[in-house]
């Protein structure tokens, strides 16, 4: 076991440990640490714990010192500076006649390097871009091309749902999404309905799908067979947030009527009877060597 600090360096963004080593650290305590990018600022969201080596990736980093009152005035600086890169880029995008969207700017805190993230639909030469910025700036420059999902995370934005985009407010990271999803949730495949502000399908399509999965054990399929208590009959549709299921039962003599029953009120007799159906029709047709 090993003892570690989570700590976020945006809103909304992965979690990483480091080695909190002597300093006295709380939940909400700003830390200076050191990382791939260089020496940043950081928020404590995850207070001194423990956890196992293979939760970990080594080398575990230590935690330089607790942010003092100075540091966070050079992040507020920081900030301001940012500001202005951005618009001295967007200057130099322009000048450059270059097929990119520069969408955020970003100064590590000891400002060894400044981070230029955009968007774009295919490659980019942004040399000429790159000897123009560090011209201006006199420091490291990276320039990173990021998807349109990253994209939505950086700026945020209501969804369809009328709330904060949830990357953006609380994912950490990415989870993969399929239209698979949305079929085995019975929504609407129109990309317009399940496609969030990132024009990707929805992050919120993975919330539920574990609930759907396990139904998917105790749901009868469309065309299976079923006893109800009014007979025997065919399911037309069933409904997993209430777990009903419609059932097109014979109420007489070539007479039939859909109605809904709960779970546990039906039972299955053939879990395709429709497919079941079909295999005998076929098997009932002559082949050529009888029809010979």
């Amino acid at each position: 076991m090993v003892d570690v600090v989570g700590i976020r360096f945006k809103k909304a963004c992965k979690i990483y440990y480091f080695d909190p080593k002597d300093v006295l650290l709380q939940t909400g305590d700003g830390v200076i640490v050191e990382t791939v990018k260089g020496i940043e600022y950081g928020d404590v969201v995850i207070g001194r714990r423990q956890v196992a080596d293979n939760e970990i990736v080594k080398p575990l980093k230590p935690i330089i010192r607790k942010a003092t009152d100075k540091d966070k005035q050079r992040l507020l600086e920081n900030k301001r500076k940012e500001k202005k890169a951005f618009e001295i880029c967007k200057e130099k995008i322009a000048k450059h006649n270059l097929e990119m969207k520069l969408i955020c700017v970003e100064y590590t805190f000891d400002c060894s390097k400044i981070i230029f993230s955009f968007t774009a639909e295919g490659r980019v030469d942004f040399r000429e871009l790159v000897k123009d910025l560090a011209a201006v700036f006199k420091t490291r420059i990276e320039l990173r091309q990021i998807g349109v999902r990253d994209e939505t995370k950086m700026i945020g934005g209501l969804g369809p749902c009328g709330r904060p985009a949830c990357c953006s407010v609380f994912l950490g990271d990415f989870q993969p999404v399929s239209i698979k999803m949305a079929k085995e949730q019975n929504l609407s495949l129109s990309p317009t309905k399940i496609s969030g502000l990132c024009g990707r399908l929805m992050c919120c399509l993975n919330y539920e799908q574990a609930y759907y999965e396990e139904l998917q054990a105790v749901l009868p399929k469309i065309g299976a067979e079923v006893r109800t208590p009014d007979g025997k009959g065919v399911v037309m549709d069933t409904n997993a947030i209430k777990q009903l299921v419609k059932v097109k039962v014979e109420v007489g003599e070539d007479e039939t009527d859909i109605r809904e029953y709960a779970i546990d009120a039906i039972r299955i007799l053939r879990k395709n009877a429709r497919k079941d159906q079909n295999q005998n029709v076929q098997s009932t047709q002559p082949t050529e060597e009888q029809n010979g």
